[in-house]
């Protein structure tokens, strides 16, 4: 078994395809397609299912995923360390990020770490906090801020609480209820929400609020782009319930606490074997956060 096989291989589940695998592993697809069958012979077992159109990956070929990617990521990060120790920091950084995170700004955060480590390559995804969680887990990410309840265990990670906000009522400005000091969650059963999509860690917090007081609630317009809520808000066709620091930045509309509303706690997460990259990413953010 080589490592060569291994990323063969880890291409080739998350491609699904040979030839795509293949393009990007720059090898031919027929190479591909020897190396991975030496490794099931070797393994005495069937990695891949082959389809007429696609590959389908096995449960044995599950079980390899997991441990190839735990030892090409030690590779790297073996090679990574070796060549910090001699000042060179290179590699590779990727950084998850939910739609909104106050506090910091990933943008100059990334610009000041290319300014420092101009060799090392960056990659930025924007997702939910629970697609970023088990990324930062499996070592796909180096590090993410997340947004969850407080009920979620942050484990086989490291994290730091950046702050914990509540979540307020954001309202078109001539609304009837704009004006009010604060709301309750009885007062916006009846109205028309938008909200985050069903199965988001945001969209059950703020379900859940609603089901432990027993009330119903509509939530009539779905969408993960907050400049996209913020306008079903300001024209009128729903009421939103998101963090306070979001909704400071929407101009022009009323922002009214909710007493019985969920808060949420942002974090910062990162593995418990950082890379040397992570780490001077994490001394970054730690300036930025005025440690």
């Amino acid at each position: 078994m080589t490592l060569k096989q291994l990323e063969f291989a880890v291409a080739l589940a998350e491609e699904r395809h040979f030839t795509r695998a293949a393009e990007r592993c720059h090898v031919v697809q027929s190479a591909l397609s020897h190396q991975i069958a030496r490794l099931e012979a070797e393994l005495g077992a069937t990695l891949f299912e082959r389809l007429p159109r696609q590959v389908r990956i096995t449960p044995a070929g599950e079980a390899l995923l997991v441990n190839a990617r735990q030892v090409l990521a030690a590779v790297e990060r073996l090679q990574q360390d070796v060549a910090a120790t001699v000042g060179d920091i290179r590699g590779s950084l990727t950084v998850g990020l939910i739609s909104s995170v106050p506090r910091l700004d990933i943008v100059e955060l990334l610009a000041a770490f290319h300014a420092r480590h101009p060799q090392v390559d960056i990659e930025l995804r924007q997702d939910k906090s629970e697609t970023l969680l088990a990324a930062v887990r499996e070592r796909q990410l180096d590090f993410a801020l997340i947004g969850v309840s407080r009920q979620v265990r942050l484990e086989g990670i490291e994290s730091r609480l950046l702050l914990s906000e509540e979540l307020v009522a954001v309202l078109p400005a001539a609304h009837a209820l704009a004006g009010r000091d604060r709301l309750s969650l009885h007062e916006l059963v009846d109205l028309p929400l938008v909200d985050l999509p069903a199965g988001s860690g945001a969209r059950r917090q703020t379900d859940e609020a609603f089901a432990a007081l027993g009330l119903p609630h509509r939530v009539r317009f779905e969408t993960s782009h907050m400049q996209l809520l913020e306008r079903f808000v300001r024209r009128g066709l729903a009421v939103g319930l998101v963090p306070r620091s979001l909704a400071l930045t929407f101009s022009g509309l009323a922002c009214v606490p909710v007493s019985d509303a969920p808060q949420r706690n942002v974090y910062a997460i990162w593995s418990r074997l950082p890379t040397p990259a992570t780490r001077e990413f994490l001394q970054i953010v730690a300036e930025a956060l005025g440690d």
